[in-house]
């Protein structure tokens, strides 16, 4: 059975260079430009944000921008929901809508976040809207 073992082992040195590539596309892909926040502290939220929110909202200390190219984007904008950039939030709005989906139900997933992240997401998202106005 040498002739197996070895051919086992040639397609396994075949594949590491595929493998290698993929995981570094992989984290690549999620280190496309970066997140500027004020406080070390909210570089978690900021990375949730990212992660949870960016597919529809921008907000530029989270690296966010809607559902566009970077690009594509002009000032004021609105994407496929509201631009934090320009639209300063109260803390107890954005809890509001993250919990309900939005404030009309139809687009935003409801508990899109949840407990105590989803608090600490509407402080961080209160603190860094609004500064584009």
């Amino acid at each position: 059975m040498p002739g197996v073992l070895r051919r086992s082992t040639l397609l396994t040195a075949r594949r590491a260079p595929l493998l290698a590539l993929l995981v570094g596309a992989a984290v690549a892909a999620g280190c496309g430009g970066d997140i500027e926040v004020a406080n070390e502290g909210d570089r978690e939220m900021a990375e949730l944000f990212n992660e949870r929110c960016s597919g529809c909202h921008s907000l530029e200390a989270a690296n966010s921008y809607g559902s566009k190219p970077a690009g594509e984007l002009e000032g004021g904008e609105r994407t496929n929901g509201p631009n934090f950039n320009v639209r300063a939030e109260e803390p107890d709005d954005v809890l509001y809508a993250i919990r309900n989906g939005g404030f009309s139900g139809a687009i935003m997933p409801a508990n899109i976040v949840v407990g105590e992240d989803a608090q600490r997401l509407s402080d961080f998202v209160a603190e860094y809207s609004g500064r584009d106005r």
